[in-house]
Order: structure tokens, then C-alpha cells, then sequence
């Protein structure tokens, strides 16, 4: 028996309001399945709407300098840091499709610092952790020390505020005790066939 993924009811998409219905089946064309956490936040049709716009606000924006990648990785990082399984499993994923390296996304969850990765990300990671865990001690030699790396006060507001966004999600997918899907474990870590 597959366990729930969430310990709230979980609403049937034919019983969602068109709106919701209408996004999750978008994500399913795109995807090829539901990821768990619109089923789970759908519980609360008002702040799933709320939580959705304030995602995309942050993920499918295209200003910046921060890639899609980069997005991600600050996810990856800060969310293993709050113990939240779901999002360092689906992040993790979206994570290696984006930088097509599969081990990243493991390196950077389990311990970010010994991640291959380049300057420029370990600073985006190291200021990302410490909003994290301890944002009331960032300061201006914080953004100081991102400047150097090409980062404008706009990328750095655009690291804290998804640092920010995911330590919310990552609580109440703790608290919903919100399952990964099985499609997220494999995703990225093998090249697709060729059809």
C-alpha cells in the first residue's frame, strides 16, 4: 500500500476549484505526473493560490543574474538544512535536469560546502545559509562579499527571499508530513532514451 501524501485530506482534482485544477493539470502535461505538493497545499485553495504566485514570482522570473540553476541550488541547500525531505527530493531533481550534473544535487544537499561547485555559488550558498540560520546577524559586509561575484542587491534579495519562501514550504511539508513523489528520485540522474 503506497502511504498518503499528507497527513490532511488530500482533495480530489475533479473536486478543485477550474483555477487550481486547470495549473495542476498544465504541471501533469509538462512533468507527466502531479508532483504531491499541489495535491497537498490544495487542502487550502486561498493560500495555495498565494503560495503558487509567490513560487513562481521567485522561480520563472527571468531578471536577475541568478540562472534557474543557481535558484535551485539555494533551495537544495537550505532546505536539507530544515530537514525537509520533500523539497531536497524534488528540488534536488529539478536541480540536476537544470544543471545537467547529476551528482551536484547530492553533493549540495548533504554538504554544500564540499559540493563541486565555483566560487560564485559557494558565496551565494554561504549568504543563503545565513539567512537560513541566522538572518538577524546579516549585515552589510554580507552583500560586500557578493558584490565581487556579479551579484546586484537585487540577486541578493532574490537569494533571501527564496531562502525565505522554501524555509516556510519546508515547515509545512514537514508539518504535512508531505511525501516525495517516486518520479523525482530517478529524474535527472540518467540521460533519457532517444525516441
Amino acid at each position: 500500500m503506497t502511504p498518503p501524501i499528507s497527513r490532511y485530506p488530500v482533495p480530489e482534482l475533479k473536486d478543485l476549484p477550474e483555477d487550481l485544477r486547470t495549473r495542476i493539470l498544465e504541471v501533469q502535461a509538462k512533468a507527466g505526473f502531479v508532483p504531491n505538493v499541489f495535491l497537498a497545499l490544495a487542502h487550502r485553495p486561498a493560500e495555495w493560490r498565494a503560495f503558487i504566485a509567490y513560487h513562481d514570482a521567485l522561480l520563472l522570473k527571468d531578471s536577475g543574474s541568478l540562472t534557474k540553476g543557481e535558484r535551485e541550488m539555494i533551495i537544495v541547500a537550505t532546505s536539507s538544512a530544515n530537514h525537509c525531505l520533500y523539497c531536497v527530493v524534488a528540488h534536488g531533481a529539478i536541480l540536476r535536469i537544470y544543471e545537467k550534473k547529476p551528482l551536484v544535487a547530492d553533493q549540495v544537499a548533504v554538504n554544500w560546502r564540499k559540493a563541486d561547485i565555483p566560487p560564485r555559488q559557494r558565496a551565494m550558498l554561504e549568504f543563503a545559509m545565513k539567512v537560513c540560520e541566522r538572518s538577524h546577524e546579516v549585515d552589510d559586509a554580507d552583500f560586500a562579499a557578493l558584490r565581487p561575484h556579479g551579484f546586484s542587491d537585487e540577486d541578493i534579495w532574490d537569494i533571501a527571499a527564496i531562502t525565505a519562501f522554501f524555509g516556510l514550504s519546508n515547515r509545512l511539508a514537514n508539518v504535512t508530513g508531505m511525501r516525495p513523489n517516486d518520479e523525482f528520485f530517478l529524474m535527472g540522474r540518467v540521460p533519457k532514451a532517444k525516441t
